[in-house]
């Protein structure tokens, strides 16, 4: 409790020091900018640092009478002990990733075996053609060389620069005994010479004449070798290489510290300047796949997205291309924990990606399909089950090569039905034409309705499966979710259902048809996930008109490659992903077109260059895919020449049907007695429609819920969710009036 006199406290002690100026006060004149100076460079000799106080003597208050700030007390309870520090303490891996990942390791081996089977053959073929007869045209001057070194061994040659030293210097004694020297090692040398020559020229002649050919041949091709690289000039080797190296400079805490000094960060720069610890290395820097790879401790309040924000600067302070250079969080630390990768060369020069799965039999689409790389070289997927997919960009920036991937990787699996719709008109996915349950390609106003088309019968085929799954037992189907066990189970019409919308704008802004599309895409994007109804919608005009914020908002795993600006951007990634440092804005035109921004598909946002599939590898993919199907009986619609499944337009009204259970007298009803009546009304639609049901169907149509008063059946008066009338009026009259203008 507070007492009444401590607010005056301070006034009361600087009256009495007034009245009394030469009574002891226990204070001293403190230069405050000494003692802010003395603060900052050595804490531990602050005079605040002073023994805490007992229990008796209060809290509060020193034993002198003054205040005792509560934060300068020296801490009774001390931090974790040894033991908790090693228990908490981050263990580095035994072995590297590449290794403990089955897909990378086989990558690896798959290189090193490339890489070994390059060199091999290089070599190979220039044996016969280069390499021996340079070894033959060397040969003379190698012989002439070998019996040159011989005779100056022998004669001690190498010893008479020394000699002539001596002798010009006057040295006496030291020549006399270089001489004495140089005469026992020539007649030694002399001596060796002669035996060898003696024991070389009959060898030599029963190789020349009396030996089997075979070994003539063997003792010339080794006289040839030997005489020819002896023959070799220092600076013409016989070989060239087979891979020539590309040399990069070390990464090092040097490098890394004045190029992050270098990007306008003042916490940084001003803590380098300092001599001080602003940059902290968790762990020394090391090779991480193609590059390196630093783990950076950023100074206090700076976060992974500044330093993403300053990449062009960081590039250019470590004197690196941009596309080397990628600075990511990480995921499992703070916010200024850093990773720092900075590849030996750019993303953009690594060529095309080969698709993991492009010779591959089959596929199941319950596992990730395989997309690109990332900049360090790691292999990245997508998980197609239980999510949308949104991919936009530029136009030519690479969009088009990532819905084939997507799409070849469903197709190769069986019991996967497609739905193709390219709105473009420029036969992009006419490969996969022979195994599509729906196709169309086409910009004209028909190809647009038979794509709105789609989707209506989405809606209703998400609605279907809804009441499906509903009836599912309970050992089978226990999290309400589409499994490999119930998609095999064909009796049940309920396989995956892939969906594939390419140019969405051209659909979503269309003046008669737009509206309805949209709502309906909307709709199966929210309830459709779980029940194996996948969307894949890509772009090149991502904005409000083209691009509906209800689905751009709801999508699970989102694309972007390379955009205009940052509305495009998180249009695609979502809200604050510029902000956030996620910009698929800093991709170069042409040079990166393939990069792009992948989030959803990991627990942050990744740079991945997409893999490649041309119109021959699609359409050699679709062959397998069709041959498989057939095999399995499971082609159905467009691929078997069947007719399209046309709608001339909803098959009910659902506000209309709404408004005649809910009469006028209603002002407010709870959405699950609408659900009941709609049930009575048209069994066959909604009779497995509860309150939830209303709720998500009529979002789309502007109508709210909102907390209802009223009474049950047993009339207990409560509140639930349910609608004004009168919103469902006002989107009806809102609805008619759009449709008018159209």
């Amino acid at each position: 409790m507070k007492h009444p006199d401590d607010d005056n406290e301070l006034f009361n002690r600087l009256e009495a020091e007034m009245a009394d100026p030469d009574a002891p006060s226990g204070g001293e004149v403190v230069d405050l900018g000494k003692a802010r100076t003395a603060r900052g460079e050595s804490p531990d000799r602050s005079a605040d640092s002073r023994p805490p106080e007992s229990a008796d003597s209060g809290p509060s208050e020193s034993g002198d009478g003054r205040a005792t700030l509560v934060d300068r007390q020296v801490p009774t309870v001390s931090g974790p002990g040894l033991v908790d520090r090693i228990k908490n303490s981050k263990r580095l891996d035994v072995f590297p990733a590449w290794m403990k990942s089955r897909a990378e390791f086989t990558e690896a081996l798959g290189w090193l075996a490339g890489h070994a089977g390059h060199t091999a053959a290089f070599h190979a073929v220039r044996l016969p053609f280069v390499y021996l007869p340079k070894l033959v045209w060397r040969s003379p001057r190698g012989a002439m060389n070998i019996l040159g070194k011989v005779g100056r061994w022998a004669m001690d040659a190498e010893g008479e620069g020394l000699r002539q030293y001596t002798a010009t210097n006057e040295q006496v004694d030291e020549y006399l005994k270089l001489s004495r020297q140089r005469d026992r090692r020539v007649r030694l040398r002399s001596i060796l010479t002669l035996l060898a020559a003696i024991v070389a020229l009959p060898v030599g002649l029963f190789l020349l004449f009396g030996a089997a050919p075979t070994t003539q041949v063997i003792a010339g091709a080794v006289l040839v070798l030997g005489c020819g690289l002896a023959g070799a000039p220092a600076d013409a080797p016989l070989a060239t290489r087979a891979v020539i190296k590309t040399e990069v400079q070390k990464l090092t805490s040097d490098i890394v510290v004045k190029a992050m000094a270098s990007i306008g960060i003042g916490q940084i720069a001003s803590a380098v300047a300092k001599g001080g610890d602003g940059i902290h290395f968790v762990a020394p820097i090391t090779r991480e796949g193609p590059g390196w790879r630093a783990d950076i401790d950023l100074p206090l309040g700076v976060t992974v997205a500044d330093v993403a924000d300053r990449r062009a600067r960081l590039a250019s302070g470590l004197r690196r291309p941009l596309g080397c250079v990628w600075p990511d969080a990480d995921p499992n630390e703070h916010e200024g924990r850093l990773i720092l990768w900075v590849g030996d060369r750019d993303l953009s020069k690594t060529g095309i990606v080969k698709w993991q799965l492009a010779n591959a039999r089959r596929h199941d689409i319950f596992k990730r399909i395989p997309f690109g790389i990332d900049p360090r070289g790691r292999a990245q997927s997508v998980p197609m089950i239980q999510h949308n997919v949104l991919i936009g960009s530029l136009p030519g920036q690479g969009k088009t090569s990532s819905v084939r991937v997507l799409a070849c990787g469903a197709a190769m699996d069986p019991s996967v039905e497609l739905w193709l719709h390219e709105n473009k008109g420029t036969g992009d996915l006419d490969s996969l034409e022979c195994v599509s349950h729906r196709f169309v390609s086409g910009i004209d106003d028909d190809s647009i309705k038979y794509a709105a088309d789609s989707l209506k019968l989405l809606r209703e085929e998400v609605m279907r499966r809804a009441a499906a799954m509903k009836k599912l037992p309970r050992d089978l189907c226990p999290d309400k979710r589409i499994t490999r066990a119930i998609a095999d189970k064909r009796s049940l019409k309920l396989w995956p259902l892939l969906a594939v919308f390419d140019e969405c704008q051209n659909l979503f802004a269309h003046p008669k048809y737009g509206k309805q599309a949209g709502e309906d895409a909307e709709f199966i994007i929210k309830l459709g996930r779980a029940l194996g109804v996948i969307l894949v919608l890509a772009t090149q005009r991502p904005d409000k008109d083209s691009l509906p914020t209800g689905i751009s908002g709801n999508v699970s795993i989102r694309f972007a490659l390379r955009v205009a600006g940052q509305v495009e951007n998180d249009m695609i990634l979502g809200t604050s992903a510029y902000k956030n440092g996620v910009r698929a804005t800093s991709f170069r035109p042409e040079i990166d077109a393939g990069n792009g921004y992948l989030a959803g598909a990991t627990a942050l946002p990744v740079v991945v260059r997409t893999a490649y599939l041309d119109d021959n590898d699609t359409h050699a993919i679709a062959q397998r895919a069709h041959a498989l199907r057939k095999a399995e009986g499971t082609l159905s619609g467009h691929a078997l020449g069947e007719e399209a499944e046309t709608t001339t337009g909803p098959s009910y009204d659902l506000l209309a049907d709404v408004a005649a259970v809910v009469p006028p007298s209603e002002e407010r009803v709870w959405n699950e007695r609408i659900a009941a009546r709609l049930a009575e009304l048209r069994p066959e639609v909604y009779g497995l429609w509860k309150g939830e049901n209303v709720t998500a169907a009529l979002k789309p149509h502007g109508v709210k819920t909102t907390g209802v008063a009223g009474r049950t059946d047993d009339g207990e008066r409560t509140t639930r969710r349910g609608i004004v009338r009168d919103d469902l009026t006002k989107a009806i009259a809102e609805r008619d009036e759009n449709r008018g203008a159209a």
